[in-house]
């Protein structure tokens, strides 16, 4: 595998690991990672949050920069959180509805 992938699959095993303190799904997994855009060193996250008052926001966005930050070859890392398209339930993954209760 090449490196390019290798730090885009250890990005995203990393966005894994994060999670929103009231929901015990990843926000991979909940479809809050609408974007990921490596380009050498620089990794750019397009986001949503279930909600625009959700009051971990900050929480979720400086575990990310911390995450995906500590992956070998990614120095800078921005996060932009976007409302349009809004989340629905509809975008998290089979797991993670499962593990909600909405299958």
């Amino acid at each position: 595998m090449n490196e390019f992938l290798e730090i885009e699959e250890e990005v995203l095993r990393m966005l894994k690991t994060v999670f929103d303190p009231e929901i015990p799904v990843n926000v991979y997994d909940l479809g809050l990672i609408y974007g990921v855009d490596i380009n050498g060193s620089k990794c750019d996250i397009t986001m949503t949050l279930t909600a625009p008052s959700c009051p971990a926001g900050d929480f979720i966005v400086e575990d990310i920069r911390q995450k995906v930050g500590s992956v070998d070859g990614i120095d800078e890392v921005n996060v932009q959180i976007v409302f349009e398209p809004e989340w629905t339930k509809d975008m998290m993954s089979e797991e993670a509805k499962l593990e909600l209760g909405f299958l």
